[in-house]
């Protein structure tokens, strides 16, 4: 069961409470160039991304916010480290969110300014703690431990309480994977705030996903997380993609496109793994749950077929092309890939036109 959290609007969002977990990533541009970072965040929308961050290091990307926030079609929250008056300009120009941290942020003064401001607007905040930037005092008396980094938002929460401000999510992230999950055990155990999961510095592509599927999985598994990001020195595309599939493998979202494709071995008449690559590439533009299966052989083939949308089963002489379960026809080798994303493209085009019918049911989040 989901733990219950207070709602915050985050644009047209509303995080916790109950709602769908959200996706989100953080643009690699230089904010203070608009028209890339725009590119980017379009791109980032397309593959599913429900709320974008980016970078505000210094006033001439704070004053690029404005043009990025009236042409963004998804939330965007400003990433302020170390100078207030940054998040401030922020604010001002129109940003649905402000990330800050409070282990860099300055004087307490500084973020009742910043919660008096946000308030005004509407906006809400999140306390972004990082193990590897906690307040010196903290790190003195608690090391670098998942106690430190809930002490350091206890902090943040409890002053920007103490002046009236409660639209506040709250992330403790670390590169070990414990320690991230034993902090946010141990803050969701007092505060009722959204919590906004990921595993900081997780790494490449492929190390990245393997920590952020072990920290995250077991917290959404409790029941704990409201926004997802998964941290990859990556694409940011690459992040979107992980986030949904870890969601989607927790049973907690279904959008897009699911490969099931069987794992390697001496019977394999197809290149499931190559196969399964494109298909992914080739697809990731449908928004409906959509369940592929690239089966390699006729041994587990045919029962994994029966519960895909569509499948392929690897045979010696190509493939059988199954459509909701039956047989459709078969395929030889080199027809294999295109013949499949047509048939899914087909499938997605008539969902559609099912969905814009009178009564029709709404995809599932």
């Amino acid at each position: 069961m989901p733990r219950k959290t207070r709602p915050v609007r985050l644009g047209p969002w509303i995080v916790g409470g109950g709602n769908p977990i959200r996706v989100q990533s953080m643009t690699t541009t230089d904010t203070r160039d608009a028209e890339a970072t725009l590119r980017q965040i379009e791109t980032l929308e397309r593959v599913g991304c429900e709320i974008v961050r980016v970078a505000v290091p210094d006033q001439e990307a704070a004053a690029s916010l404005g043009v990025i926030k009236k042409r963004s079609r998804i939330p965007l929250v400003a990433d302020v480290h170390f100078d207030f008056r940054l998040a401030l300009r922020s604010l001002e120009e129109g940003v649905d969110g402000l990330r800050i941290n409070p282990g860099n942020i300055g004087k307490r003064a500084n973020i009742a300014l910043l919660a008096k401001e946000a308030k005004a607007r509407g906006v809400p905040i999140r306390v972004g703690v990082n193990a590897g930037s906690l307040e010196k005092d903290l790190l003195a008396s608690l090391g670098m431990s998942a106690e430190a980094m809930v002490a350091s938002a206890k902090r943040s929460v409890e002053l920007l309480e103490d002046v009236g401000f409660t639209d506040i999510k709250v992330s403790l992230k670390a590169y070990d994977v414990p320690t991230t999950i034993r902090a946010y055990q141990i803050f969701a155990a007092s505060f009722d705030y959204p919590l906004h999961l990921g595993i900081t510095e997780a790494g490449t592509k492929f190390s990245g996903a393997i920590r952020s599927a072990c920290g995250l999985s077991v917290l959404l598994w409790h029941g704990i997380g409201d926004t997802v990001r998964v941290s990859l020195a990556s694409n940011p595309v690459e992040e979107v993609r992980v986030g949904y599939g870890i969601l989607r493998s927790m049973g907690l979202r279904s959008r897009g496109v699911e490969v099931v494709a069987c794992p390697t071995c001496g019977r394999l008449e197809i290149d499931v793994e190559e196969l399964g690559k494109q298909v992914e590439e080739a697809l990731s533009f449908v928004e409906q749950p959509l369940k592929i299966a690239v089966m390699g052989c006729t041994v587990n083939g045919p029962g994994e077929a029966r519960d895909a949308d569509i499948a392929v089963v690897g045979g010696k002489d190509g493939a059988v092309l199954y459509i909701q379960g039956k047989p459709m026809a078969k395929l030889q080798k080199a027809q294999i890939l295109e013949r499949l994303v047509q048939e899914a493209k087909a499938l997605v085009e008539r969902e559609n036109i099912e969905e814009k019918a009178p009564g029709a049911k709404e995809v599932p989040a």
